[in-house]
């Protein structure tokens, strides 16, 4: 049987996932439409790109995490909170961003033989897996521990 503070971490992992899902839609079309307005699909563009489309998702992923996943309703944390959780989410997209410059502009596209597009959206799935699991261990360790 699991212990009570186990089925808890479990239960905030669930929020941060469904959070997770929704954030990483916002981050996907933010990052589709620079990409289609810019004609940028790879090189050291992409990487300010993916930045701006993570910074639009982040914004959210705070306020959703802070009330619903940990329920830190500490309004004086709040300034404290929100610095750890852009340095934490400020590492996470360097994972992120890093991780889709690599395969996007190191990795050759054409031994599979698909699109540049899809491509750069195969390498943000990548980046997302990664960046998720150190995002989760931050802001539950790091912001909003009790």
């Amino acid at each position: 049987m699991l212990s009570e503070k186990i089925k808890k971490i479990i239960s905030q992992f669930k929020k941060f996932m469904v959070i997770g899902f929704m954030n990483t839609a916002i981050d996907f079309a933010v990052l589709n439409l620079l990409m289609w307005a810019t004609g940028i699909y790879s090189g050291r563009w992409i990487f300010l790109l993916n930045i701006g489309s993570v910074m639009v998702a982040v914004f959210n992923s705070y306020f959703w995490n802070k009330y619903w996943t940990f329920k830190a309703r500490d309004a004086k944390e709040t300034k404290k909170e929100f610095l750890q959780f852009v340095l934490v989410t400020l590492v996470g997209m360097l994972i992120n961003s890093s991780i889709v410059f690599g395969i996007t502009t190191i990795v050759p596209l054409n031994f599979l033989g698909i699109g540049k597009e899809v491509w750069a959206n195969l390498a943000k799935v990548a980046a997302t897996g990664f960046s998720l699991i150190w995002n989760f261990i931050g802001y539950k360790f790091i912001v909003f521990k009790k």
